[in-house]
């Protein structure tokens, strides 16, 4: 069989497994983030249909090999989250959400983008922290003295997952 003639496979080159990865983590980024911002949670048909879609596509474009670096890095991006989750400093939809991306990653950007998360994670929280801060001094100024903070205020953490998430595509510049 010649050059020209050689069979079409479902494996495409790197930029288009990049590209389609990208599309797929954007469309998960806007629904998770804003659900995340807008309910303080992240729901298991955002979680369970982009892990789902993450498993599909990696199969699509690599076959079984795909399917394994698929499921190894939904692995990788739940076990990475699991010790905040049972410390507390976490909630279950956010452990499933990176679950989610290291399907649609595979096993190793999804190291990169638990890197990147770490990273916008740990400013956002400062940031919060702070901001909190700030308004807790003003208002105990004003009153003379401060309430008990609320507990169950949650940062929504599932933008700053999106994001090192995006970030993690850098390293394929």
């Amino acid at each position: 069989m010649d050059a020209d003639r050689q069979p079409k496979h479902r494996l495409v080159g790197r930029a288009k497994i990049v590209t389609l990865q990208l599309f797929l983590c954007l469309i998960v980024a806007v629904l998770a983030s804003g659900e995340d911002i807008w309910r303080r949670r992240v729901s298991n048909y955002v979680t369970a249909g982009a892990f789902l879609a993450g498993v599909g596509l990696q199969f699509y474009l690599k076959g079984v090999p795909g399917l394994g670096d698929s499921l190894l890095g939904g692995l990788y991006g739940f076990v990475a989250f699991l010790v905040f989750y049972l410390l507390g400093g976490m909630g279950g939809g956010d452990i499933k959400l990176m679950a989610a991306f290291g399907a649609i990653l595979g096993a190793d950007k999804v190291l990169w983008a638990v890197f990147f998360t770490a990273v916008v994670g740990g400013i956002a929280g400062l940031v919060y922290l702070a901001v909190v801060k700030l308004k807790r001094f003003i208002r105990d100024r004003r009153i003379g003295h401060g309430d008990v903070p609320d507990r169950k205020a949650m940062i929504p953490y599932a933008p700053a997952i999106s994001l090192g998430v995006l970030m993690s595509f850098l390293t394929e510049l």
